[in-house]
């Protein structure tokens, strides 16, 4: 089965239903694929709305587009997934977010899943593929 992990920014446009991430999640999950996300990803969305001043609006709508995705846990085959780029990519000077790379991990313990993204930082992980729908 087909999986898609939205990272923050999709998630973030499939809830408000921009640049097309929401249809296309729409479509995807038609042709059979799970569309999803992951508890790190729901955790800065939520932050980021609760910041926000318009927290008393957005959080509803928030909370009921989440409700709509398979919330994927960060659990222990997670967090060796996590320690792989971690190492590999700190070895060769690179840094990236822990917030991405946990989003990152999660989409790794899932068979075929592709992360969901505008943000060209998750190519730099070794052997996950990425798609960005916004657009």
């Amino acid at each position: 089965m087909r999986r898609y992990l939205l990272d923050s920014n999709a998630l973030n446009l499939f809830v408000f239903r921009r640049s097309g991430v929401y249809d296309r999640s729409v479509e995807a999950r038609r042709g059979g694929a799970t569309i999803g996300t992951a508890i790190p990803v729901v955790a800065e969305l939520l932050g980021g709305t609760l910041f926000s001043a318009s927290s008393g609006v957005n959080l509803p709508r928030v909370t009921r587009g989440i409700r709509l995705l398979r919330v994927s846990p960060f659990d222990m085959p997670a967090a060796l997934e996590y320690a792989r780029p971690y190492a590999t990519l700190r070895r060769v000077g690179v840094e990236m977010q822990a917030i991405d790379l946990m989003i990152a991990a999660v989409a790794m313990t899932l068979s075929d899943c592709t992360v969901v993204t505008s943000d060209g930082d998750f190519r730099r992980v070794p052997g996950l593929r990425v798609a960005d729908w916004a657009g």
